[in-house]
């Protein structure tokens, strides 16, 4: 395998958010494709073998490119980058950075990150209902907030109803002081803490008293019908199916579902049914409803979390594949006891 070198040139304001503190962008990246980065004078020396010098080189162009649009490169732009180099994929991470849903209180960009990402907001473009399935991490609910504000502000809709069951999270939190509205607000900050950030807390106040916008559990949802508003229902995995039932038929005209949830944190009693693994089973097949399922490369969080989530993943994959050969051993002693 011949070996070659290539010189690629650092513009000066970029080189410091590029190359990571202590350089340790470049040396991720030669420890993933097995190159040699030397960084001097404003310019990049890459040797190796040609397929990897290739790849490190589209690399570090594409976050070149994503510096000058005025992102901050992080670890997760570096890991998703490498991610994508290995696939027909590598230049795809900077159409998905074009598409911006809107922008926060202070100015930042909100857009996605990831082609499961870019997948999920073009699905809630398209479809009247939204699934948004994965593991903590992957941005399902403060992109649906994204766009639900975005269409708000646009008068696509008239008003935004956020929802989540109050259950618990494993622990029992007995009886919690101040009337009513205090004591759901711990189960819904979540979701406050992600219209804060997006709209600001004196809009969202403002708004919240014309009750063009509404922060309520899912209890709150029977008996209604929901036109013209963009509707989020968060942390679906702890719906029953008759809960899932019922909220899903209080659409009216007009409106916009996005339906979020992690099935592998469920806080249910054991042996109850999550609606949203039901509504998964019975629903795929409608046309105007999206199943978007993100995985743990979509994971925007610090890396570790990432690796957190595919720890869990393998762990249940061997539980699984375990359960399956002790149930074949166990079916086929039962046939020699016969």
């Amino acid at each position: 395998m011949s070996v070659i070198e290539t010189i690629i040139d650092i513009p000066a304001e970029h080189e410091k958010n590029v190359c990571g503190q202590f350089d340790s962008y470049l040396k991720k990246i030669e420890r993933t494709l097995h190159v040699t980065m030397i960084g001097r004078d404003g310019a990049l020396k890459i040797i190796g073998p040609e397929q990897m010098v290739q790849k490190a080189k589209s690399v570090f162009n594409n976050l070149i490119e994503l510096s000058r649009r005025g992102n901050a490169i992080t670890e997760q732009n570096v890991d998703y980058a490498l991610s994508l180099s290995f696939s027909e994929n590598d230049s795809q991470i900077l159409e998905i950075d074009k598409d911006i849903i809107c922008r926060t209180i202070t100015g930042r960009p909100v857009k996605p990150k990831t082609l499961g990402q870019k997948q999920y907001v073009d699905q809630i473009r398209k479809k009247m209902i939204v699934f948004g399935i994965g593991p903590a991490g992957t941005g399902k609910t403060y992109l649906a907030m994204a766009m639900a504000i975005q269409a708000f502000k646009n008068g696509e809709v008239s008003r935004i109803i956020l929802t989540r069951p109050a259950i618990e999270a494993g622990e029992k939190l007995g009886f919690l002081p101040g009337d009513l509205q205090s004591k759901i607000d711990p189960y819904l900050r979540p979701l406050y803490d992600a219209l804060y950030q997006i709209m600001g807390a004196e809009s969202y106040l403002h708004n919240a008293e014309k009750g063009l916008i509404e922060v309520a559990p899912l209890a709150y949802m029977r008996g209604r019908t929901l036109d013209n508003a963009y509707i989020i229902l968060d942390e679906a995995q702890n719906t029953t199916p008759a809960q899932m039932k019922m909220f899903l038929t209080r659409i009216g005209f007009g409106s916009k579902v996005i339906v979020t949830g992690d099935q592998t944190q469920k806080d249910l009693p054991a042996g109850t049914v999550s609606g949203l693994d039901m509504a998964s089973r019975i629903l795929k097949r409608i046309d105007d409803i999206g199943f978007c399922h993100l995985t743990s490369s979509d994971v925007v969080r610090h890396p570790l979390v990432q690796k957190i989530v595919q720890a869990y993943d393998d762990y249940e994959s061997k539980k699984k594949t375990g359960e399956r050969k002790t149930k074949a051993i166990g079916g086929r002693k039962a046939r020699y006891d016969d």
